[in-house]
């Protein structure tokens, strides 16, 4: 089993945050006041559609297709109320092309939806765990360390809230 890590940091007296990734990478959160990056649920469909699109354009391509353009569109159903779980993702694949295969693209589709895709099918498991614990630090150099909760696995949006 591999291990992927992010750090996220205040980057500013607001509400805006910068995650680096493994790969070195740098992503911005802001909210709606600041607006100098994504909001975090934003992304979570951005990276559904990334993911399968990835997949998808690979395996179109071993297949052979020529395939002009292609974006995905995913459109998430948030909750109204917090903790604003998402219980809908729908991912429509554009494919442009003029001899692109029907069948290539539903088995390219299906591969990533049940094989390949990671942030998938750990959206569609609902068997995540997630783990909330604290490190607090002093000017003194203590520090303190405790567990808050474990959320998780297969919990309504009403059983995280506490409801």
């Amino acid at each position: 089993m591999g291990t992927r890590t992010a750090t996220v940091t205040l980057a500013d007296d607001r509400m805006r945050f910068e995650a680096v990734v493994d790969s070195g990478h740098t992503i911005v959160f802001d909210d709606a006041d600041g607006d100098t990056g994504a909001r975090p649920a934003e992304l979570l469909g951005a990276t559904l559609g990334a993911c399968t699109a990835m997949d998808v354009i690979s395996i179109l391509r071993k297949k052979h297709q020529v395939v002009r353009g292609y974006e995905v569109r995913v459109t998430g159903l948030q909750a109204e109320e917090h903790p604003h779980a998402f219980s809908r993702f729908d991912v429509v694949h554009v494919i442009d092309g003029d001899a692109v295969d029907p069948e290539a693209v539903r088995r390219a589709i299906e591969l990533s939806a049940r094989k390949y895709c990671a942030v998938g099918s750990t959206l569609a498991s609902g068997a995540v765990e997630v783990h909330h614990t604290y490190l607090l630090r002093d000017g003194s150099g203590d520090e303190r360390y405790a567990e808050v909760l474990v959320i998780g696995p297969y919990m309504t949006p009403e059983e995280v809230a506490g409801r």
